[in-house]
C-alpha cells in the first residue's frame, strides 16, 4: 500500500501526538507542529527500519510504528536542545 500526501499527514499526526504522550514534551504544542514532528519521524522511523534491516516499512499499521518510534527520538533530541528552560 502506497500512502499519498493526505496519509503521511495523518500518520504523521498521529504519530506527532502518540509520541507527546511516551514523551511528555511542552515544546512542541499544536497541530501542525505536532504534524511536523511526527513527519520528521517518518523519515527518520524509515530510515531506522532501513538500518536495523526490515526493509520498506508497508502497511498504515507499520507505517504508524516507525513514524512513533521516529518522533520520539526527535522529540527527546527537541527536549534535550532545550534544556531547563
Amino acid at each position: 500500500m502506497e500512502l499519498g500526501i493526505i496519509g503521511w499527514i495523518v500518520i504523521g499526526l498521529l504519530a506527532g501526538s502518540i509520541s507527546g504522550w511516551f514523551v511528555g514534551s511542552r515544546s512542541v504544542q499544536g497541530c501542525l507542529p505536532t504534524m511536523i514532528v511526527g513527519v520528521i519521524g517518518g523519515v527518520i522511523g524509515g530510515w531506522l527500519s532501513g538500518a536495523m534491516g526490515l526493509g520498506r516499512v508497508e502497511g498504515f499499521i507499520g507505517a504508524l510504528l516507525f513514524a512513533t518510534i521516529g518522533a520520539i527520538v526527535v522529540r527527546l533530541v527537541l527536549r534535550a536542545i532545550e534544556g531547563n528552560r
